[in-house]
């Protein structure tokens, strides 16, 4: 078996080598054959479909519960704040700078060496699954959420974002609205008492106002907000619709359908999901993943950002080196010794949780 060393090594390896190649959403064709590539060297079998790929343990026992480990390898693009090329895997002062080097491709090697290290063990408590996802940041189609038809029940997760190692107990979901006020449309001089701009003003004032009454300890209340108002397009025809796109950010004590019924009853407008599927995640405080962080010094906190824990129905604990706030940042980088500890602190809270 290799030691903990040479894993890190070559996961850092790895780590460059995705970095320098281009793998936005559902364009990963290419890091997934690097992904094959490591599987291969590790001597591990595994399955892909479209660009997700995914491998059980050696010693895989259907009567045993199953541990999933997850991240993703697509990224956003580049934003036009770079100074460095977004493409090349450049080390300086202890950083590894690269698109995706912190979101989420740390984490993702970080997991796949902690997956080599567990993976020809015997008499595991649990069987463990590893999936480097596609489309997390596009949540399409074709990501985490197609593969688990593939995938036997899973009991527990550990979805790899950077956290600082921290636990992320929760996570928000979201729901995004589109919602359509009517009105009359008519000609801007001529009396109309049913003007859908106007009409929109108490809908606004609603989603402004309005508090769902369960607040969560681990991620506060529901957070709702409009971002986009589009009506009209001539200044002297009043239109017959006001459009609104409302984005929600759901606790875990909601489920989507919950939070959408409520809307429905309050608000006199059409409204329309553009999707239902991004629930809120959370995992037990006294869960046995989150004590064995615990007792290793780690903190527990709610995350408000949304990753691939949202397409899972089983309890999930977001866990990763790198730190959220460089995500999608300019200049993007992951500390080299935060990759160390990462699969360091993922070996021992693992190793820690079997002997529970």
């Amino acid at each position: 078996m290799k030691t903990i060393e040479i894993l890190t090594q070559e996961a850092i390896a790895l780590l460059k080598a995705l970095i320098e190649t281009p793998s936005f959403s559902s364009e990963e064709d290419k890091t997934a054959q690097l992904i094959e590539n490591w599987f291969t060297q590790n001597g591990i079998p595994f399955q892909r479909e479209n660009n997700n790929i995914w491998a059980f343990n050696q010693h895989f026992d259907e009567s045993k519960p199953t541990l999933l480990l997850n991240s993703h390898h697509d990224t956003v693009k580049p934003n036009q704040g770079y100074t460095n090329d977004p493409f090349e895997a450049i080390v300086k002062d202890g950083k590894l700078f690269g698109l995706g080097s912190n979101d989420a491709g740390g984490c993702l090697v970080s997991l796949l060496a902690t997956f080599v290290h567990f993976y020809a063990q015997e008499n595991l408590p649990y069987n463990m699954v590893i999936v480097a996802s596609a489309e997390e940041e596009s949540s399409g189609k074709n990501g985490l959420n197609s593969v688990l038809k593939h995938l036997p029940d899973l009991d527990c997760a550990i979805v790899g974002e950077p956290t600082l190692m921290q636990l992320a107990i929760a996570e928000k979901g979201l729901l995004v609205l589109d919602v359509v006020v009517k009105g009359t449309a008519s000609h801007a001089a001529h009396q109309n008492e049913d003007n859908p701009i106007y009409n929109a003003m108490p809908v606004i004032d609603w989603f402004k106002t309005y508090q769902f009454e369960k607040i969560s300890d681990v991620l506060g209340p529901v957070k709702m907000t409009v971002t986009q108002v589009s009506a009209g397009k001539q200044h002297n025809v009043v239109p017959a619709e006001c459009h609104l796109v409302v984005d929600i950010r759901v606790n875990d004590c909601y489920s989507n359908a919950e939070i959408l019924a409520t809307v429905k009853n309050h608000v006199n407008a059409e409204v329309n999901p553009r999707s239902m599927h991004l629930n809120a995640s959370s995992i037990p405080l006294e869960h046995g993943l989150v004590q064995a962080g615990i007792a290793l010094g780690r903190t527990t906190y709610g995350s408000p950002t949304l990753s691939d824990q949202s397409v899972l129905s089983c309890q999930s604990l977001k866990l990763g080196p790198g730190e959220t706030l460089r995500s999608h940042s300019a200049d993007e980088f992951i500390f080299i010794n935060e990759i160390e500890e990462g699969i360091q602190l993922y070996i021992k809270i693992l190793t820690d949780f079997f002997k529970q």
